[in-house]
């Protein structure tokens, strides 16, 4: 079945050409479809746009599992699971045991078919992807709640492969916080932009694959990593609901921080300074009743910027709770003009801009304020943004924004991202036809006309046993500012 046969009579214009363009994208290996790639884009030279990304692949993978085209995505956890490299690398250069890797692409010797992946060693920079493996988790799971299929994840190469990636994130490390800790540029935001430490969109996606790992490692042999699981979940919720969060009322309470506190009695953890917060802006900017997750907490930093990915992926994956996700809601609406502006939706905001921009991001001549990761405005995050709104019952404001969307994005050929302050221009550097784009506006429209599907990408409450130990360490660590 094509790609084409899965289109409603009753489709719009936008929807039909959208479908059309992405059957264009499937890749193919050994005649059986595999994925999609970034950017089917004939116009410029393909560079790494003819791969197929992991993170790029998952709006793809959903929408494929609503439409019953499950066999793609099978195809696809089935081919990036033999990639993953399951010994230990002697050389500090190769890959690490169980990596998962940023893309991967069908190349042919002597007839042969073959997939080369790119673990970040081909990449601009050079940077490692930590975000694919939780990425690939998170899908395999979907696949699971979308297909009832659970003999996939039950097959010893699958409960490897997650114990594998498990074994990364959950090691032993020289850092004494729940969080992960990464590299800058090691997620979506893949330039330097000053998120290195614990950037809240890996802290989000670490939880999130840690549900789904908790659901999946279901075979006799992973008692230990289940336990370990359910260690980390509960201190890694409570940790990101309270340090993270930013309403009103914690910054009334961050603006009167001593600093230089030592002992357990301290209330400035992280010792930050208060000339480092810009109060007065977050004053005029902060509805009463809005809130979001910081993007960023360690030592005398507080990373006030709002990430998209992370503050919409905590609602989505039930991080949040649920008065910390109305208010992300209500600041998106508040300040509509700019996190969604003429195009959904910023990736962060603000933008960094003169001495602050040309320092953290060494004068990235493509990360300019207001332009691709540094505040500009990307298609693909509708979908999440429509994932939010429907699990908070805001979902007005996703189809505001689809509306927004569709009025452009088909015109101007599903460009990969948009610049300016309100997202009013196609991005500088933007492929056209970017194949998350495509899906990111399929998934949002799909997601809103049946809600029913929002479990593949849910979890719900904590199990028992994790929300005992949850409760304990939050009345242990009890803010009175945090929301309850």
């Amino acid at each position: 079945m094509q790609l084409n046969d899965l289109k409603s009579s009753e489709d719009s214009k936008e929807v039909t050409e959208a479908w059309q363009a992405l059957e264009k994208t499937i890749i193919y290996y050994q005649g059986r479809p595999v994925g999609t790639v970034a950017a089917y884009d004939l116009s410029v030279e393909a560079l790494n746009y003819d791969q197929c990304f992991i993170r790029d692949f998952v709006s793809s993978a959903l929408i494929f599992l609503l439409k019953g085209r499950a066999d793609i995505v099978r195809n696809f956890l089935e081919e990036t699971l033999k990639l993953q490299p399951k010994e230990r690398a002697l050389d500090a250069y190769k890959p690490g045991r169980g990596l998962i890797p940023a893309s991967f692409k069908v190349l042919s010797e002597n007839g042969q078919e073959y997939l080369e992946a790119d673990f970040g060693e081909h990449a601009i920079a050079r940077v490692t992807p930590v975000d694919s493996c939780l990425w690939w988790i998170l899908l395999l799971r979907a696949y699971v709640v979308a297909t009832d299929d659970f003999s996939l994840a039950q097959r010893p190469e699958f409960q490897n492969g997650i114990r594998l990636i498990m074994d990364i994130c959950l090691a032993n490390r020289f850092d004494m916080y729940p969080t992960l800790l990464v590299p800058d540029g090691a997620c979506m935001i893949d330039r330097r932009m000053g998120i290195y430490g614990h950037p809240l969109e890996l802290q989000v996606l670490f939880y999130a694959a840690l549900r789904a790992s908790r659901e999946l490692l279901i075979c006799q042999g992973n008692q230990d990593i289940v336990v370990a699981i359910d260690n980390r979940l509960p201190l890694l919720c409570a940790h990101i609901r309270q340090h993270y969060w930013i309403d009103i009322n914690r910054l009334n309470a961050i603006y009167r921080f001593k600093s230089e506190e030592y002992g357990k009695a301290a209330v400035n953890l992280f010792n930050i300074y208060v000339d480092s917060i810009p109060y007065y802006e977050l004053d005029k900017w902060l509805p009463k009743k809005g809130g979001y997750f910081a993007g960023n907490v360690g030592p005398s930093q507080l990373d006030t910027r709002f990430f998209a990915v992370g503050n919409l992926m905590a609602i989505v994956s039930d991080l949040a709770t649920e008065q910390q996700s109305q208010a992300i809601m209500t600041l998106i609406e508040e300040r509509w003009d700019d996190l969604v502006g003429d195009m959904p939706m910023k990736i962060c905001f603000p933008a960094l801009e003169n001495e602050e921009y040309r320092i953290v991001t060494g004068c990235d001549p493509k990360n300019i304020p207001w332009s691709y990761h540094n505040a500009g405005s990307w298609p693909v995050l509708m979908w999440m943004l429509a994932a939010a709104a429907i699990k908070t019952k805001r979902t007005s404001l996703a189809q505001r924004a689809i509306e927004i969307a569709q009025a452009r994005l088909c015109d101007d050929e599903w460009p990969e991202y948009y610049d300016g302050k309100k997202g009013r221009l196609i991005g500088k550097q933007a492929r056209k036809y970017q194949t998350w784009t495509i899906t990111g506006f399929l998934l949002a429209k799909e997601l809103m006309a049946n809600p029913t599907y929002l479990p593949l990408i849910t979890f719900g409450k904590l199990p028992p046993e994790v929300v005992s130990r949850a409760c304990e360490f939050e009345i242990a660590s009890v803010d009175p500012y945090m929301p309850r």
